[in-house]
């Protein structure tokens, strides 16, 4: 397994709809596992293809942070909602593209959503609480939305300025 670098907005990458997989073949359960390396090693709890430079509806995530818990690693491919509460949670959100930025972000507090494991199986869960935050968090990234396009405009631009200054400066180390 590879870490692989993860793209920093302002990335024209990340504002891609990803096409569907059509099938999954060994390359892409190769970048599924590299995901989920990177993801844990980042740190994170959720990660989407297009933040590694791949164009395609793949999502992986693991929501455990109990000290000792077992992790729960869950690879998504063509992730699609199917269902979504009325009610709504608001989380204070990060991203492993935008480091060291929060806002809060008001979201469904539970859905179902289906997919195809790495094997291809259909499987189909209802997620709350974090588990709902991070799928709903991913799935936008492989629409080729961030959680800042959730934000006003002015706290969007500020923290796109954040993360302009932070890349020149990664540029110049």
């Amino acid at each position: 397994m590879t870490v692989r670098n993860i793209l920093i907005h302002p990335d024209p990458r990340l504002k891609k709809v990803c096409p569907p997989v059509a099938q999954i073949t060994p390359e892409l359960r190769t970048l599924a596992d590299d995901m989920l390396q990177t993801m844990y090693d980042a740190p994170g709890i959720g990660l989407a293809a297009p933040q590694v430079g791949e164009l395609v509806r793949l999502i992986v995530m693991d929501c455990i942070k109990e000290e000792g818990a077992a992790p729960r690693p869950l690879i998504l491919f063509n992730p699609e909602i199917t269902w979504t509460s009325e009610d709504t949670n608001i989380y204070d959100e990060g991203c492993l593209s935008i480091p060291d930025q929060y806002a809060e972000v008001e979201r469904p507090a539970e859905v179902k959503v289906r997919w195809l494991d790495a094997d291809g199986a259909p499987q189909q869960e209802h997620f709350d609480g974090l588990w709902a935050t991070c799928v709903q968090h991913e799935i936008d990234h492989i629409n080729g939305k961030l959680f800042i396009d959730h934000l006003k405009p002015l706290k969007r631009q500020m923290i796109t300025r954040r993360m302009q200054k932070l890349k020149r400066e990664r540029a110049r180390a």
